[in-house]
């Protein structure tokens, strides 16, 4: 492994393979950097189900991987953590939370981290961005999508910024900084009695972009599926996945971000040949400063969401 290598990290359980395949699979045939890449799981058992998935994917030499079970970094925890208990306990939450965690456990104060989620496809040759020295870089999408509210207020109330439009499929971060402020950024948010929901990873890096700085991915390059109400209709009048997914810029972005439904369309795309338009997309995206949510802001598009529900547009356009 060269020191070149780029640092990429994701938390992922065997059970999201159907989609998480495409994902692996994508990102190493189209990287054109060699990739250092840990992927962290839950089981000792889990762990054997993904190492045989990365050795059947038969990445490049030039690409170095390894697989971690939750309880390999049990050890590193106790002296890592030592000093925060709400960064321990969040640790032992949801499992999308140890994509905080467990990264800073695998690595040394001030190494890179860029860390993925499992639903993201790489259409291009790609290179990933420059992982700046200070501050962190998520992808923009234009929803709000910090849930739940009562955990959002709970930051409000306490002053603690927020990031609006912040998407974190791909986030690009420093290892092991501010462990002391982030310990007690869990705390505020309510600790040990925080809901078990992985939402509540995107109000921790929302509240550490606002700290930290740094800015949003550009969206012509990096993009999040956006579930816009001319999709929605076209799924209640029965036009598949597929046929919406035609509609994104695979031929000019280097990731998508296949969220919510998305990702159980990826498969069949696939296998309809629309995944690869193989052109290279190696230039380096516009970084966009991070724009805090308001507290006035988060209570107009709260009022805007009770009132839709109350006239039951969700129940008429719910996801499949």
């Amino acid at each position: 492994m060269t020191s070149t290598s780029r640092k990429v990290y994701m938390v992922l359980s065997p059970r999201s393979l159907p989609y998480a395949h495409h994902a692996l699979e994508s990102l190493l045939r189209n990287s054109s950097e060699a990739l250092d890449l840990h992927l962290i799981t839950d089981s000792d058992r889990d762990k054997e189900a993904l190492v045989d998935e990365l050795a059947a994917l038969q990445p490049h030499a030039r690409h170095r991987w390894s697989v971690t079970a939750e309880s390999e970094l049990l050890d590193r925890e106790a002296d890592m953590f030592a000093p925060y208990p709400h960064l321990r306990g969040f640790r032992h939450g949801h499992p999308c939370w140890r994509k905080v965690t467990d990264p800073m456990l695998l690595s040394e104060p001030g190494a890179e981290l860029v860390l993925l989620d499992p639903d993201l496809y790489f259409p291009n040759m790609f290179r990933f961005e420059d992982t700046p020295t200070t501050g962190l870089l998520l992808m923009w999408q234009k929803p709000n999508c910090l849930l739940p509210p009562a955990v959002v207020n709970a930051a409000i109330e306490a002053k603690i910024p927020l990031a609006h439009h912040v998407d974190i499929g791909v986030s690009y971060w420093r290892s092991g900084r501010d462990l002391e402020w982030i310990d007690w950024l869990i705390g505020r948010l309510g600790g040990a009695s925080l809901p078990r929901m992985m939402h509540i990873e995107a109000i921790v890096w929302a509240a550490i972009a606002m700290r930290e700085g740094g800015g949003y991915l550009d969206p012509m390059l990096w993009s999040c599926w956006h579930r816009t109400q001319q999709k929605r209709i076209l799924r209640k009048f029965g036009i598949g996945g597929v046929r919406i997914l035609r509609t994104e810029r695979w031929a000019s972005i280097k990731c998508f971000h296949a969220g919510g439904e998305a990702k159980w369309w990826l498969p069949d795309a696939k296998g309809a040949g629309m995944l690869d338009p193989g052109r290279e997309v190696l230039q380096a995206g516009r970084v966009m400063p991070f724009v805090e949510l308001t507290p006035a802001q988060y209570g107009r598009e709260q009022s805007a969401k009770q009132m839709l529900r109350r006239l039951g547009y969700y129940r008429l356009f719910a996801s499949d």
